[in-house]
């Protein structure tokens, strides 16, 4: 439980850190001459939305408890509570567009935010093939040994392994996986990266 915990406090460090890069428009964990692949725009317009309803309610929350004339320190608590709930989201965001996946001549690495990060040696890659799947129930998962990172309940793209990959969930449990499911904005650059061995660095 402590484990967690302090795991948990980790991201919120994270995401924090992340936001000041997003401001400054820097990328984490990016080498040079590394292909940078995306994903977070698929889940872009819902947060965003999400964060301006929140927004909304905050002020709204507030001017009721205002109005209800409520003790100073239960409105402040409220207030707190929102204002918190709102910055994980820009946090999440943040995170999301600082840290994407990465190619490089030695690996792939697939990341969702803050929370979770793998390190793919490319020479244990057999094969990697695009197709959609819209049904993933977690943002992160491993079952029979078949990793899947999703975003939006959705994975885009599969690479088959010759060996199995250690890797730690985002609660600190390690497991080992053989395939990997996982969801890039552009599928046809990883596979192209990927298959050729040429790296094609973008944005």
């Amino acid at each position: 439980m402590v484990r967690a915990a302090l795991r948990v406090v980790g991201f919120e460090l994270k995401g924090l850190a992340s936001v000041g890069l997003w401001v400054v428009r820097r990328r984490h964990g990016v080498p040079a001459g590394a292909t940078v692949v995306t994903y977070a725009k698929e889940q872009a317009f819902m947060l965003w939305l999400m964060l301006f309803a929140m927004a909304v309610e905050t002020v709204v929350v507030d001017l009721l408890l205002v109005a209800m004339d409520v003790p100073a320190w239960l409105r402040f608590a409220v207030l707190i509570a929102d204002v918190y709930g709102l910055l994980f989201g820009v946090a999440l965001a943040g995170a999301c567009v600082t840290r994407p996946h990465v190619i490089t001549e030695d690996e792939l690495r697939i990341r969702y935010g803050a929370y979770f990060d793998v390190r793919v040696p490319r020479d244990r890659i057999a094969t990697v093939h695009t197709g959609r799947n819209y049904n993933e129930e977690h943002m992160v998962s491993i079952k029979d040994g078949q990793l899947r990172v999703a975003v939006a309940s959705q994975t885009n793209i599969t690479i088959e392994l010759t060996e199995p990959v250690a890797l730690v969930r985002p609660l600190g449990r390690r497991a080992e996986a053989t395939s990997i499911r996982f969801f890039a904005d552009s599928p046809e650059k990883v596979v192209t990266a990927l298959r050729s061995g040429r790296l094609a660095v973008g944005s």
